[in-house]
């Protein structure tokens, strides 16, 4: 059994993929140029990449490029942007660009997949409302190593690091960053990273810091440095940061909507905020950095929630049903 699954590097789905591919040994990545979809019929020479495959898995924005007729298709949906409301969020050219080229290889995707699935019922239910998808969507939440991203010892430090993770894009929240920062407690930073995709900095003041590009190995021990996570994103296919800072035991100030309630417990393992709500946002984080039993008692929370629910073992586990259903 070979499982093929050609992916764009620079996003998360293609972590996720590689940890497919980690964790299955039939499991081959094919790593292409993501600027290579600003021409994407240069694609179709590429189902040579998927020769001997009995199957192929990839996520369905360029997916109709590698489908061959003999073979299944299996597409995942990492996160929905084509809908009217995300057009407030996105710029002039991606706007033009998810309501003609991508809305047609999506949908041409979703006509040719064997099998559909979501990681998140937010993406799926949004997925079938905005395609029309009448086939059902399988749910299969992305998992975290719980053995790679640990807990560090309770930290009761006066000088309190908050963490973003993420491109700085509107979509993530990263233009709230600033003014969130302007309204902390003078003890507390925001630390944040640029991302798989920006090479561009926020505009600096005392308390909020880049780190730049962080490679994802190193990212545990990151998240390990930290005592809270912001998310302050507006739309989150599932939250893969959210769910890595949850299970190093952090908690965790986010937005109140798409696929980030699935995994954070209002006031219990964090808390949601309202989408662009500064002050909101800053008023939570200052109420976590005044108590660090209150910090821990919430990433504890965490870290159970990711045992128990969004594991590396139970993801792997949930594919492997799913390929091997499919090839039989």
């Amino acid at each position: 059994m070979n499982i093929i699954s050609p992916m764009a590097t620079g996003n998360g789905a293609y972590i996720v993929h590689k940890i497919l591919e980690k964790y299955i040994p039939q499991y081959i990545v094919k790593r292409y140029n993501p600027y290579l979809t600003l021409f994407p019929f240069i694609l179709k020479p590429g189902v040579r990449i998927t020769k001997n495959a009995d199957l192929i898995h990839t996520s369905p924005d360029y997916a109709y490029f590698f489908n061959k007729k003999s073979i299944p298709l299996i597409i995942t949906f990492h996160n929905y942007v084509l809908d009217v409301w995300m057009k407030q969020y996105s710029s002039f050219l991606q706007n033009i660009h998810y309501k003609t080229d991508l809305r047609l290889f999506t949908k041409l995707a979703v006509q040719h997949a064997h099998t559909i699935t979501a990681v998140s019922r937010y993406t799926a239910e949004i997925i079938k409302k905005d395609m029309k998808v009448s086939k059902p969507i399988k749910v299969i939440y992305n998992g975290v190593d719980t053995d790679l991203f640990t807990p560090q010892n309770h930290k009761n430090n006066n000088k309190i690091k908050v963490f973003f993770s993420g491109n700085l894009t509107k979509r993530k929240g990263a233009q709230w960053l600033p003014d969130i920062a302007s309204l902390l407690k003078k003890n507390i930073t925001i630390y944040y990273t640029k991302g798989l995709q920006t090479k561009n900095s926020l505009i600096s003041c005392n308390n909020l810091k880049t780190i730049g590009n962080i490679p994802y190995s190193k990212m545990p021990d990151i998240y390990r440095k930290m005592d809270i996570l912001i998310m302050p994103s507006i739309r989150e296919g599932f939250g893969l940061a959210v769910a890595e800072a949850m299970a190093c035991g952090l908690p965790v100030v986010a937005s109140d909507c798409s696929a980030i309630p699935e995994l954070v417990d209002n006031n219990k393992g964090g808390f949601l905020c309202r989408i662009g709500d500064t002050h909101e946002f800053a008023d939570k984080i200052n109420v976590l950095a005044e108590s660090s039993l209150l910090r821990k008692d919430m990433g504890e929370y965490n870290r159970a929630k990711i045992e128990k629910f969004f594991t590396i073992k139970k993801m792997i586990n949930e594919y492997n049903q799913l390929f091997n259903r499919v090839l039989s």
